[in-house]
């Protein structure tokens, strides 16, 4: 007797829980058994995958994370297994004696750029609305907040690519500032093949030769801090060659003749002793940047994390701006936001000073609409808060008790051994996370929630694509999602209502409170998230008039079509990626969508007007200064921080996964010869480094790829190799990042044991 064969188990579409690009992937299985399938589809990453998304499931395992509530006894010291209901009593009952003794300021709330914006969203209004407190902030501030603030200044909006990346291997010339893709998000470094396999070129700005760098028709390698100086020379070189773009200058842009000014000050050879890269590279640069029809530049952490990162990224959106290389397709500036979810989660809620639909708190209509939507009285939601360092530094001060979810500072922060030390001074702090992490071993109840396979929710990718994850497991019995801890310590603290559970609706509200709004998610459901495989942002509902993909209003006779962009009178046909027929870019005109039909959509932003009021890109004018923290002869050697490949942030769930372990085991130190000459270490023996914050150690990879004068430590690890031990907490004053790529160290050797 014959059997017909069992059904396949069916495949769940899904995205990867890691960094920005947010691969697409299939999930098939249940429970334990859970593998990643190839999604060919999703046209980001296109089924490919880095070993992080590969192994994602093995954090599922209850060998590795949390499968119930934790409470600290006070009879043990120890965190004990505990159930829902106490843990949630425990939970609210910190909260609300803090609140009463201290005032609602002394209750603080710090988020995750992991949080999907269904939870970042709630959490930024349980903040506010049942805690009543302005004390919230997250981590990303610690990722792509001087980007966002120099985004805002030059654009009047902050989306990490203005432009999908499908466009950067159709560019002429990609200018790569301290970003290592290769080993931040692998499956990204096609665009930059594919833009070599096109004819164009690829300039790295990378203080290392990484294997990125390798990939580069021109690298430069300043000193750790000189960015902004770099950017400026090359301003300088391009004003000199007589290679601005006056035109677009003239006709699309504000405030050129003090940029001009700034910049001209720099000339190359003050820029060569400031960064050490020679003038003739310099040259190189400019002409291959200004040799191609389009350009972009793409900045990341290298000239972000420093205590000058808005004026320098300000810097190279000026060199942008000069050449004409903005507001035109394959040309532009853009970020590449690091954090799974850093751009949504900025955008609905989080930081200090913002409200959804990335509205500012101290806005008057900001508050109202947003107050509405919530029903509660404008004047009743505090004002703007601390920003993520400043928060964690008034821990157990000024802040006396804190409910975390989704972070883990005790390893990414500035400053390291500092923060934790203030988290220990809390009278009260709850975690809300995964596994227990760093951090959450310090709490007095840590709250175990669901994670990406075991959850729906949206993220919004480095592109602003809306996107949908999807459930695909059941969760363990003993853990609930972060809307059901919301949702059960609102009930606790008076707010029976307001809190749902469920995602879709949460992100239902989200749409209203984000109407209107810079980051205007109103035009986006789940039901066209599944069908168009993510939605770009700004997506408004339209009404009487028509919307421009631009998110600007316009008369239902002008709006565009479908693809955002329509041929000029005359001009050659556009395909759907508006770049015409003959190579050039094409405007928006007459189209024939409708008023009142659904938005698109907002692939390319831009293309007619900049979010500003006049409609015009703004030049800033910036000037070079040193680093907070130079080199002197106690402290001759600069440190810079990163990742590496097999590692994820903290690490607190990468390191949980053997294979990622296999493949990175632990911290180092590299440095070049000479410097372990110098010093008599050979490779693989231990080494400390030393700041003005503490002391780390960790074993010599000697190598070539870095310069002489300064050292790399990954920031993956706790313990004695914790690189952000070592980190200066000073910030920007602008977008309040710490400098954590730029500090002054020395270095010793470690006695054998």
């Amino acid at each position: 007797m014959s059997h017909a064969p069992a059904p396949a188990p069916a495949l769940v579409p899904t995205h990867c829980p890691y960094c920005s690009l947010q691969c697409g992937m299939n999930l098939r299985g249940s429970g334990e058994t859970v593998e990643v399938v190839e999604r060919a589809d999703f046209p980001v990453n296109r089924g490919a995958l880095c070993g992080k998304g590969r192994t994602a499931p093995a954090v599922l395992s209850s060998r590795v994370r949390l499968t119930g509530p934790l409470v600290r006894r006070p009879a043990t010291g120890r965190l004990e297994p505990a159930g829902w209901e106490e843990a949630l009593r425990v939970t609210a009952d910190g909260l609300r004696r803090t609140r009463a003794r201290h005032g609602a300021d002394a209750v603080g709330v710090f988020g995750g750029g992991g949080l999907t914006n269904e939870k970042a969203y709630a959490l930024g209004k349980f903040a506010r609305v049942v805690l009543g407190t302005s004390q919230i902030d997250y981590n990303g501030r610690f990722c792509m907040s001087s980007a966002a603030a120099a985004h805002n200044k030059a654009f009047g909006l902050d989306r990490g690519l203005p432009f999908p990346l499908e466009d950067i291997p159709r560019t002429g010339c990609v200018v790569l500032v301290g970003s290592n893709l290769a080993e931040t998000m692998p499956p990204a470094l096609r665009y930059l093949t594919e833009l070599k396999d096109n004819g164009g070129k690829l300039i790295v700005v990378d203080p290392r030769r990484t294997k990125t760098a390798e990939q580069a028709d021109l690298h430069l390698a300043p000193r750790p801090g000189t960015d902004l100086a770099l950017a400026l020379g090359l301003l300088h070189l391009v004003v000199a060659q007589g290679r601005t773009d006056e035109g677009f200058i003239e006709e699309r842009t504000t405030g050129w003749e003090e940029a001009r000014a700034a910049a001209m000050a720099h000339w190359p050879e003050l820029v060569e002793r400031i960064t050490g890269v020679g003038v003739p590279r310099l040259r190189s640069a400019v002409a291959m940047f200004c040799d191609a029809p389009n350009a972009m530049v793409l900045t990341a952490r290298g000239p972000e994390q420093q205590s000058k990162g808005t004026d320098t990224v300000g810097a190279w959106i000026n060199l942008a701006l000069a050449t004409g290389n903005a507001g035109r397709p394959l040309a532009g500036y853009g970020c590449l936001t690091g954090q799974g979810n850093g751009q949504g989660g900025r955008e609905h809620g989080q930081k200090a000073d913002q409200l959804p639909g990335y509205r500012r708190l101290d806005d008057p209509a900001a508050r109202a609409h947003v107050a509405g939507v919530w029903g509660v009285d404008p004047d009743s939601l505090p004002g703007p808060g601390r920003s993520a360092y400043e928060l964690l530094d008034a821990l157990g001060r000024d802040v006396r008790a804190l409910l975390l979810m989704g972070s883990n500072p005790v390893v990414s922060a500035p400053r390291a051994a500092h923060v934790e030390e203030r988290l220990r001074s809390l009278d009260f702090l709850a975690v809300a996370d995964v596994v227990l992490s760093e951090t959450a071993e310090l709490a007095d109840v840590v709250l175990p929630v669901t994670q990406w396979a075991e959850e729906t929710g949206t993220t919004t990718s480095l592109e602003g694509r809306v996107l949908l994850r999807r459930r695909a497991l059941t969760p363990p019995p003993g853990v609930r999602s972060d809307l059901e801890v919301m949702h059960g310590l609102a009930g606790l603290l008076g707010h029976e209502k307001g809190f749902p559970t469920d995602p879709e609706e949460v992100f239902g509200e989200l749409r209203r409170a984000s109407s209107g709004g810079p980051a205007d998610y109103a035009g986006i459901s789940y039901r066209r998230l599944e069908e168009e495989q993510g939605v770009f942002w700004p997506c408004p509902e339209t009404g009487g008039a028509a919307v421009a993909p631009d998110g600007v209003t316009v008369p239902a006779e002008l709006a565009a079509g479908p693809d955002g962009l329509t041929v000029p009178e005359g001009g050659a046909a556009a395909g759907p990626d508006g770049v015409a027929a003959d190579g050039h870019s094409v405007r928006r005109g007459a189209g024939s969508r409708p008023a009142g039909s659904p938005h698109p959509g907002t692939p390319r932003l831009f293309l007619d007007r900049f979010a500003t009021p006049d409609g015009r890109a703004r030049f800033v004018p910036v000037v070079h200064r040193e680093s907070a923290e130079p080199t002197d002869a106690e402290y001759p050697v600069v440190l810079t921080t990163g990742r590496v490949v097999a590692q994820y942030q903290s690490g607190a769930q990468t390191r949980r996964v053997d294979e990622l372990n296999a493949a990175a085991p632990g911290p180092f130190v590299e440095l070049h010869p000479q410097l372990a000459a110098r010093l008599g270490v050979a490779d693989g023996e231990p080494v400390a480094v030393v700041s003005r914050r503490g002391r780390a150690v960790a074993p010599a990879r000697v190598s070539e790829a870095i310069r002489p004068d300064t050292v790399f430590m990954p920031f993956h690890w706790p313990g004695a190799g914790r690189a952000n031990t070592l980190t200066n907490p000073a910030l920007d004053p602008t977008s309040r990042m710490p400098e954590f790529k730029v500090c002054a160290v020395r270095l010793e050797r470690v006695a054998a044991a």
